[in-house]
């Protein structure tokens, strides 16, 4: 579910959309379900593997056993540009699982995912079980083509064994905060270096995106009329500004050096894991890969801090996840919307997947699951899911070119290669609406 960086099913999925037919369909445009004597077979595509498939086939098998006359084909290694291509050849799966919400856009507006909105109207479903940033990331202006399947929540890990040694006895809760403890936090080599350090800033770091960074800032990246809102809404300079002085007090240098000294994002060697860091963020599923790696680590989880000119945001965060939905030409869209239904909605499945895949579940009933929210570490992220402050970034009709253009500035400007500011984020809004123009 480690779903990061620009999709890159767009050309694909583009093309996919006026490449097949699609399934036969009742006045209501809806596909009955099968007859329960009726056998069908239905094929889902992921991406999931190894023992990651194995969970999603319990989930599948419970799924079989409440509909006896359906039986499941999981196959696993399944990205969305696969997935793709076998809508363009006709052949398509019955159900897709993508890990990449930033092509919701094309999902929707190219037809290559069916709408499902009439069935969710016929079934009476109540949408209000899925957080308001949930169900964003699962349509495009209008158009529901997709439903969660669990849920990435993204908040602060932090050493409480090095905020006892420095004298800090609560995490941080505001930006100005995060930066002064970081300074407390970090160590330095005698020869000037990094030894330890407190909060790496640097943008595109392990979980350090923008689309992340933006939740806690309280950014809009649309104005009114539609258009970027980088040149325009004053968030953008302040989180920009802020990524640099924090660059500055490290030294690009010297920041540049200690990063390409770390471990990998998703190895044992993480830096927070081998206390190299203080402070991080990331994701809910950080917790199981420090049970496993790092069993002793002495740390805990809060909510990410957020701009000091927006405290109120605090306690929310960043959510992204892993979606499900019909491809256009699935011969069994009736009974694939059963299935659907199911895993986006029955709270057993959702809390048997994110028990085994530590994943947050993405209904509201689900997360009151006894066995996460024991769990203190990853109750934080519970509580983020649940808050009011939750948010995503908005789907687009070309995928995530626009956070790719926001990142690449950002990261230009934090290295010192942007004079003006202001000017940048202008000219970069004017080029993501142009973007925008020509892939809509």
């Amino acid at each position: 579910m480690r779903r990061i960086g620009v999709a890159t099913a767009c050309l694909a999925l583009a093309l996919a959309a006026g490449a097949c037919g699609g399934v036969e369909t009742g006045s209501s445009g809806t596909a009955d379900a099968p007859a329960a004597g009726e056998k069908v077979s239905l094929s889902v595509w992921s991406k999931f593997s190894g023992r990651e498939l194995g969970l999603l086939q319990k989930a599948l098998d419970g799924f079989h056993g409440k509909h006896p006359n359906i039986t499941v084909d999981n196959r696993g290694g399944q990205d969305d540009d696969k997935v793709a291509q076998a809508i363009r050849g006709g052949n398509p799966p019955d159900v897709a699982i993508s890990f990449s919400t930033d092509n919701i856009g094309q999902f929707c507006s190219s037809g290559a995912w069916q709408d499902l909105k009439p069935y969710i109207t016929r079934d009476k479903l109540d949408l209000n079980q899925i957080p308001a940033a949930t169900r964003t990331y699962t349509e495009f202006k209008g158009t529901r083509c997709a439903m969660p399947l669990l849920a990435d929540v993204y908040g602060l890990y932090y050493n409480k064994a090095m905020f006892a040694k420095a004298g800090i006895t609560a995490p941080p809760k505001t930006m100005s905060e995060l930066f002064e403890y970081a300074k407390k936090l970090t160590v330095f080599n005698p020869d000037g270096s990094i030894k330890v350090a407190g909060f790496v800033p640097t943008i595109g770091f392990y979980s350090n995106h923008v689309q992340m960074w933006a939740a806690n800032w309280g950014v809009q990246w649309k104005g009114q009329d539609g258009k970027s809102a980088l040149g325009t809404d004053p968030q953008w300079q302040t989180m920009l500004e802020w990524a640099k002085k924090f660059t500055d007090f490290y030294g690009k240098d010297k920041l540049a050096k200690f990063t390409a000294g770390l471990g990998q994002e998703y190895s044992p060697d993480h830096a927070f894991e081998k206390g190299q860091i203080a402070m991080a963020m990331d994701g809910e599923y950080r917790t199981a890969f420090i049970a496993a790696e790092a069993p002793d680590l002495d740390y805990a989880t809060a909510p990410f801090p957020v701009a000091d000119n927006k405290p109120d945001l605090y306690g929310g965060g960043y959510t992204t996840g892993t979606i499900i939905g019909i491809p256009k030409g699935a011969k069994n869209a009736g009974a694939a919307w059963e299935l659907v239904k199911y895993m986006s909605t029955d709270t057993g499945a959702l809390q048997g997947l994110a028990q085994g895949l530590k994943n947050v579940p993405s209904t509201v009933p689900s997360l009151q699951d006894p066995t996460l929210q024991q769990d203190e570490h990853f109750k934080t992220f519970l509580d983020i899911f649940a808050n009011p402050n939750l948010s995503t970034n908005p789907a687009s009709s070309n995928g995530g070119a626009y956070l790719k253009s926001a990142e690449d500035f950002a990261t230009s400007y934090q290295s010192g290669g942007v004079p003006d500011l202001k000017a940048g984020l202008a000219k970069t809004a004017a080029q993501i609406d142009a973007d925008a123009q020509l892939g809509g």
